[in-house]
C-alpha cells in the first residue's frame, strides 16, 4: 500500500507523535510513506531523520483555537498554495490512501482528490470554532473520507458526516512504572505536563497552587511545558506572573518527558477542552496518579477513584479540593489507583495496541473502497 502522509504543523505536538507511530507501523508493514508537513520545525528533522521521503507545504501558522481575523485572511492564499502543492506530487506517484492528520489540510485534500483515493481523516481534538467545524464536515463529505478519533467525545459531532467513523484511542511509550512513598514528611511534588496554552489550564493550575498554600506548606508545584504551533508568549508571561510568590517551578519544555514524571507524586490535567489527553496515558504508564477535569474523552480514560481521580467540576475551586482530597486521603488507595491505570495502558494503551488498530483500520478503508477505488489509485487534476 502506498499512502500519502499529511500534517498541518512541523512542531511535535501529541497528534504528531501519534503520526509518527503510525509512520512506524506503515513501514514495519512495509508499505510506502511519502510524508506532507510544513518545513522547517522538529518534525520535519524527525522525518528526514527517519529516511522517509517528505516534501514540505504551506500552511500557517494559525493561532491556536479560535481563529482570528488575520487567521481567515491567510487561510485561501494557503488552500490555492495547498492544490497547487497536491496537484504536482500527484504527477510523479499514486496513493491508495491519503492521511490528513488534523483538519486544515482536509479542504485541499477534498477539492483535489475528486474520489480517486480513500482518504482517512485523523481526528484528534474538537472543532470548537463553528465555520473551522463547518468547513471540516464539508470536506469529510466530499472527500468521502473515513474517520479516525481519539475518542468518543471527538468522534460524536463527526459521524454525521461519514459512514466510517472509528474510535482508536491513542498509545503511549512504557515510561517505567515506579511504586511511590507518597506523602513522605508530608511533601508532594504535583505537576502539570504539556502544551502552554488558555485551553491546558496552567492559569487555574497556578490559582489551584494559591488556594492550597495553607492546607499543603510542603508541597512543591511544576509546570512542563511551552508553547507550541506559532502561538504568542503572552499567556505564558501572564501565567508567569500570576505565580509569582507561589511555590511554583517552571522546568519549560523536556524531550525527557519520564524524567519529569518520576520525579512526580500526582499529575493535574485542568484541560477546559480535551480530545482525549495523551499526557494521561504517560502518567498511567509511569506508575503517577492523574487528577483531571471531566471534560472531553478524559472520563473515557480517567474511571473516578479506579484509574485516577476527576473534580466534581471545572472551576479552580473544585480543582483545588481535589488535590486536597487526594493528598490528605489513604495513600493505600493511591498506590491501587496508580496500578489500575498502569494495567489499563498494558490492556488498550499501548503503542503496539494503537499501531495493530490503526493499521487493521487503514486496511479496511482501502478495501472496502468504492467501485473504481481499488484500481484507480490517486491522481489529482488542476
Amino acid at each position: 500500500m502506498k499512502i500519502l502522509f499529511l500534517d498541518q504543523f512541523s512542531d511535535l505536538g501529541g497528534a504528531q507523535q501519534v503520526l509518527l507511530d503510525t509512520l512506524g507501523a506503515a513501514r514495519e508493514r512495509g508499505w510506502q510513506a511519502h510524508v506532507v508537513i510544513p518545513e522547517h520545525g522538529p518534525l520535519w528533522d524527525e522525518i528526514r531523520s527517519r529516511g522517509l521521503a517528505a516534501s514540505p507545504i504551506v500552511c500557517g501558522p494559525y493561532r491556536s483555537g479560535k481563529k482570528s481575523a488575520v487567521d481567515a485572511l491567510q487561510f485561501p492564499f494557503d488552500l490555492q498554495h495547498q492544490v497547487r502543492s497536491l496537484t504536482r506530487m500527484a504527477r510523479h506517484g499514486e496513493f491508495d490512501l491519503i492521511y490528513v492528520n488534523g483538519p486544515r489540510l482536509l479542504p485541499a485534500v477534498a477539492l483535489v482528490n475528486r474520489g480517486r483515493a480513500r482518504v482517512l481523516f485523523h481526528a484528534h481534538s474538537h472543532i470548537r470554532q463553528k465555520s473551522a467545524a463547518w468547513l471540516a464536515g464539508w470536506s469529510i463529505r466530499r472527500a468521502s473520507a473515513g474517520v479516525v478519533a481519539c475518542s468518543d467525545s471527538v468522534a460524536e459531532p463527526l459521524r454525521s458526516h461519514s459512514d466510517h467513523v472509528q474510535v482508536i484511542p491513542n498509545g503511549v511509550r512504557d515510561f517505567g512504572y515506579r511504586q511511590r512513598t507518597f506523602g513522605r514528611d508530608g511533601y508532594w511534588r504535583i505537576g502539570m505536563l504539556g502544551r502552554v496554552a488558555p485551553e491546558k489550564g496552567q492559569a487555574e493550575f497556578v490559582r489551584a497552587a494559591a488556594l492550597l498554600r495553607s492546607d499543603l506548606p510542603r508541597a512543591e508545584f511544576v509546570i512542563c511545558g511551552a508553547p507550541l504551533f506559532g502561538a504568542s508568549e503572552s499567556y505564558s508571561d501572564a501565567v508567569r506572573a500570576a505565580a509569582r510568590g507561589l511555590p511554583i517551578e517552571f522546568v519549560g519544555w523536556q524531550a525527557d518527558v519520564s524524567g519529569v514524571l518520576h520525579k512526580l507524586d500526582l499529575l493535574v490535567v485542568p484541560s477546559k477542552e480535551e480530545g482525549m489527553g495523551r499526557v494521561v496515558l504517560e502518567a498511567f504508564s509511569a506508575g503517577v496518579p492523574v487528577i483531571a477535569y471531566p471534560t472531553g474523552g478524559i472520563p473515557e480514560v480517567v474511571a473516578d477513584g479506579e484509574t485516577g481521580f476527576l473534580t466534581r467540576a471545572t472551576s479552580v475551586e473544585a480543582l483545588a479540593a481535589r488535590i486536597c482530597e487526594v493528598v490528605k486521603g489513604d495513600y493505600g488507595e493511591l498506590k491501587t489507583v496508580a496500578l489500575n491505570a498502569r494495567r489499563a495502558w498494558q490492556r488498550s494503551y499501548t503503542i503496539a495496541v494503537y499501531q495493530e488498530r490503526i493499521t487493521r483500520w487503514m486496511e479496511s478503508l482501502v478495501s472496502a473502497a468504492p467501485a473504481g477505488l481499488e484500481t484507480e489509485a490517486l491522481t489529482l487534476r488542476r
